[in-house]
C-alpha cells in the first residue's frame, strides 16, 4: 500500500496569509483570528478530519516594500496586523487529544534559553504535542525594529541559528538527567541536584552557562519543522528538520527539493526518511469540478491585485511596483525569502512568470498553486504531487476560513481515506509519533539533538560548589 498522505493545515495569526483581499467574502471569519473560539472550533474541526497538525506561520514586521509602503499591507489586513502564535497552542491542545502544533519562532531575535524554556512549557502543556518551525526572518521591517540597523545577511542569519538550535538542544536533552525529578514526598525532594547539570555553553553569538529551568517534557526537543529552500536553508533543513515545508510551483519543482533535501540529509548521517517535507497548496474542492470551479471564480473576484503584490514584495523583497506587468521575473540573490521568487523562477523551467501572472494567479494561495475540483480530482492531483514530487505531505493554506478547512474534512479527506492514503485513526500520543512512527516520542539517534542525551551526566552538577545543609531531614527542620 502507498505511504499515508500527512496532513497540515496552515493558518496564521492574522486576517490576510496566503490569499489577499478574500477576508472581504462574506463567508469568510478570517478577522477572528483574535478570538479564541476561532482557533478552538478550528482544532476540533481538523481533528475530526484525522489531521497532523496545524502549522501556525509568524512574522515580526510589515510588508513594507511594495510603493516603499505598508499601506496596500494594511488596507488588505496582509499579515499586519498580527499576533503571537503561541497563546492560542494551550486552548487548542485542552479540547483536543491528538492534534500537533507546529509554531513559528524566528532565532534571529530572540535568546535560546528564553525559547526553549517556552517551547518545554508547551510540550508540556500539549503532552508532547508542539513542533517548532525554525526560521530566521526574512523582513526588514522586523529588523530595524528589533535594533538593527537593517535586515542581517542570509548566511549570518542562518550562522546564528545552528548555534540558537545546539543551545537549545543542550538544555532539552543534556542539563536534566531522565531520572533528575524524584518527586519523593517522604524525603521532601522533587528534584536530585546531582542529576542537574549547567551547560556551560559559550560561543559566537550565545552564552548561557546554566540549567535549564524546566524539567523535562514529553518529546524534551519538540518536533522540528524547518523551511528553506535556498543552498544553506537545504543544508539547514536537512541537518535539523524532521518536517520540511516547501513551496514549490509544481510536482516537478517538489521533486528537485526533495531530493535534495534527502541527499543531504544523508550525507549528514541520517535516513532519507528521516525528514517529512511537505509542499503548500490552496485546495478548492466541491462536489463537482463544475461546482469547484464556480467557487474558485466567486473567491477570485474578491481577490486584492494591491494584496498579493504587497505579500510578494515582502516575501521576494522586490518592490513590483517597479516592473512593467509583462515582466519576465528572474531569481535575485538578496537578504530576503529567496524561495519565493526561486519557486517561480527556477525550480519550474517550463515556465516563465510575470508581474501580471502573479497578480491573476496567486491572489489565491499566496506561495503555492491552488488545486481545483471534485473531491477525485483533487485526491488524484494530491496523489500526484506525492508520488511525482518525492513529497510526504501538505501545508494546506485557505482561501476564506474555516472553509477552506471545512471543505478538506467533509471531501477531500473521506476520499483519500478510501483510496488508503489518508489516516482513520490516530496512532500514538505525541507529534512524533505521528510523523516518524509509533513509539518514535523523542529524536532519533541520528538526529544532532541525540548527541546532548546524557553528555553532561558525569560533569558538574547542580550540587557543585553548594555547601551541605544543617537540615538533613524534615524532622530536624522542625525542632
Amino acid at each position: 500500500m502507498a505511504n499515508r498522505i500527512i496532513l497540515n493545515a496552515f493558518d496564521m495569526t492574522c486576517v490576510s496569509h496566503q490569499s489577499s483581499g478574500t477576508w472581504r467574502h462574506p463567508d469568510s471569519q478570517a478577522h477572528r483570528y483574535k478570538d479564541l473560539e476561532y482557533w478552538t472550533n478550528l482544532a476540533q474541526l481538523l481533528e475530526r478530519g484525522r489531521f497532523d497538525s496545524i502549522f501556525i506561520a509568524d512574522v515580526l514586521g510589515t510588508y513594507d516594500v511594495y510603493r516603499d509602503s505598508v499601506s496596500s499591507a494594511l488596507r488588505d489586513a496582509d499579515q499586519t496586523p498580527v499576533n503571537d502564535p503561541f497563546f492560542q497552542v494551550p486552548a487548542m491542545a485542552a479540547v483536543t487529544k491528538h492534534l500537533g502544533f507546529g509554531v513559528t519562532s524566528a532565532t534571529t531575535y530572540d535568546q535560546p534559553f528564553n525559547l526553549a524554556r517556552k517551547f518545554a512549557t508547551l510540550d508540556h502543556l500539549t503532552k508532547g504535542r508542539v513542533a517548532w518551525n525554525v526560521v530566521s526572518s526574512y523582513l526588514n521591517s522586523a529588523a530595524v525594529n528589533l535594533g538593527y540597523d537593517k535586515q542581517l545577511a542570509h548566511a549570518d542569519r542562518y550562522e546564528i541559528a545552528e548555534e540558537f538550535l545546539d543551545v537549545t538542544y543542550k538544555l532539552w536533552e543534556g542539563s536534566w538527567e531522565e531520572d533528575a525529578v524524584v518527586f519523593d514526598r517522604e524525603r521532601g525532594v522533587y528534584t536530585d541536584p546531582s542529576k542537574v547539570h549547567p551547560i556551560n555553553h559559550e560561543g559566537k553569538y550565545f552564552k548561557v552557562p546554566g540549567i535549564a529551568i524546566t524539567e523535562p517534557s514529553p518529546q524534551r526537543t519538540p518536533v522540528i519543522f524547518q523551511a528553506g529552500a535556498s543552498p544553506r536553508g537545504q543544508r539547514f533543513a536537512a541537518k535539523h528538520g524532521e518536517g520540511v515545508f516547501i513551496s514549490p510551483a509544481s510536482p516537478k519543482g517538489a521533486r528537485v527539493i526533495s531530493d535534495s533535501v534527502r541527499d543531504l540529509a544523508e550525507e549528514a548521517g541520517r535516513s532519507r526518511d528521516d525528514v517529512k517535507i511537505f509542499a503548500l497548496v490552496t485546495v478548492i474542492v466541491d462536489e463537482t469540478d463544475q461546482k469547484a470551479e464556480a467557487k474558485f471564480r466567486e473567491y477570485l473576484e474578491y481577490a486584492s491585485p494591491e494584496g498579493v503584490l504587497a505579500l510578494y514584495g515582502g516575501w521576494t523583497g522586490l518592490d513590483f511596483s517597479q516592473f512593467d506587468p509583462e515582466q519576465i521575473l528572474e531569481a535575485v540573490d538578496n537578504d530576503s525569502l529567496r524561495s519565493a521568487l526561486a519557486s517561480l523562477t527556477t525550480l519550474d523551467p517550463d515556465r516563465k512568470w510575470t508581474v501580471d501572472d502573479i497578480v491573476k494567479q496567486r491572489a489565491i494561495g499566496g506561495m503555492g498553486p491552488v488545486i481545483v475540483g471534485s473531491p477525485t480530482t483533487v485526491a488524484d492531483e494530491l496523489e500526484r504531487w506525492v508520488d511525482e514530487g518525492g513529497i510526504d505531505g501538505f501545508n494546506f493554506a485557505y482561501a476564506i476560513t474555516p472553509g477552506t478547512f471545512e471543505d478538506l474534512v467533509e471531501y477531500v479527506v473521506p476520499e483519500l481515506q478510501r483510496r488508503g492514503r489518508a489516516q482513520t485513526e490516530y496512532t500514538g500520543s505525541t507529534l512524533r509519533e505521528a510523523l516518524q512512527g509509533e513509539g518514535q516520542v523523542r529524536v532519533k539517534d541520528s538526529h544532532p539533538a541525540a548527541q546532548y542525551r546524557g553528555a553532561y551526566a558525569n560533569a558538574q552538577s547542580a550540587l557543585d560548589g553548594i555547601l551541605p545543609s544543617r537540615f538533613d531531614t524534615a524532622e530536624q527542620l522542625q525542632h
